[in-house]
């Protein structure tokens, strides 16, 4: 398999390292710096010389670059599937890139940014959300999803805006109140130096000033989700204020309850491991019929472990075999029943 990676910063060079190394993938890159570049080719994140035709390129330039980046390669690699891992989606859904552009993004990152920092393993055990549209061609959705099978981490289909609409509430939002936490922390501390900071602070401001200007261009990208974030935050807030001010421990108490039974729930809805079971089901030959499968499954949160495709001798339908969690598969097979047009 040939890649090319566009883009060599902490996730550009990780899904270099991962894909030589875990895929024995033949990996070539690019980067607007040069200088990037070279200590690519000398980690051995990438081959050196001219990059060739490919079989998958992953866009990995920043966010307010990456219309420009997937149009450029879309026209550089005439024959190769584009996807990137922008935490933005929704725009890139609509901008008509054509079926050889599946959006992706990798719940995977660190505090810390640029090449010296990748590493092989950074998507073990990641989810990694795609986007595929109605476009969407099964055989090109199998390369993208064993790709980044093969990277470790676990694919998920996930409609674009729905992605947006998550990623303001679970990312972009948490960035922007640890932002505000420690204004307000530093201006009341003042000129002041005591030990205040506890590991309450430290957790929740863990993410607070990261990448200045790839975050402007997040909270830009996805304005219309994040300002309904912020909204609804306000809102909370000045509901926390009125018990505040009344002195309605009740209120509070059952505030903060709340607050550890929703907890509590979300961290009980991770992804599922164990044993997995093979669902086999043949399918019209047409664009999108495996992305629609591909996003049922995720809107019920079940992941596709593995999958493979095989057309039948007629070429107007194929069959094709989904991996899951065993204990998501009769849903599975009645979702995927559903959505292929079948009786269930």
């Amino acid at each position: 398999m040939r890649v090319v990676v566009v883009g060599l910063g902490l996730i550009g060079g990780s899904v270099a390292l991962a894909a030589r190394e875990r895929l024995g993938a033949e990996v070539y890159g690019t980067d607007a710096d040069a200088e990037t570049l070279q200590r690519a080719v000398v980690r051995g994140a990438v081959a050196a010389g001219d990059v060739p035709d490919a079989d998958l390129v992953v866009v990995a330039a920043p966010v307010g670059v990456l219309h420009t980046a997937i149009e450029s390669a879309l026209a550089r690699w005439p024959d190769a599937v584009i996807t990137d891992v922008g935490s933005t989606k929704g725009a890139l859904a609509s901008a008509g890139f054509g079926p050889r552009y599946i959006g992706g993004h990798p719940l995977a990152g660190a505090e810390v940014s640029g090449l010296d920092h990748a590493r092989e393993d950074l998507f073990e055990g990641a989810t990694w959300y795609l986007t595929p549209n109605s476009e969407t061609e099964g055989v090109r959705l199998e390369r993208v999803h064993r790709f980044v099978t093969g990277l470790g981490a676990k694919p998920i289909a996930i409609d674009a805006h729905e992605h947006d609409r998550l990623m303001a509430a679970f990312s972009h939002l948490p960035h922007v109140l640890a932002n505000v936490l420690v204004t307000q922390g530093a201006s009341a501390l003042g000129e002041e130096s005591r030990p205040v900071v506890g590991p309450s602070f430290r957790d929740a401001t863990r993410v607070a000033g990261a990448n200045p200007g790839l975050w402007a261009d997040i909270y830009g990208a996805n304005r219309e989700a994040v300002s309904t974030q912020i909204d609804g935050a306000i809102t909370a807030l000045q509901q926390v204020r009125a018990w505040v001010d009344a002195g309605d421990t009740p209120a509070l108490r059952a505030w903060q309850q709340a607050a550890a039974d929703a907890g509590a729930g979300l961290a009980d809805r991770g992804v599922a491991g164990g044993p997995v079971e093979e669902i086999r089901v043949i399918v019209p030959n047409r664009p999108g019929v495996i992305a629609d499968i591909a996003l049922a499954l995720g809107r019920a949160g079940i992941s596709i472990q593995d999958m493979s495709l095989r057309p039948e001798s007629d070429n107007r339908s194929g069959e094709i075999a989904l991996w899951v969690a065993e204990q998501h598969a009769d849903q599975a097979r009645a979702l995927v029943d559903a959505t292929a047009g079948h009786e269930s």
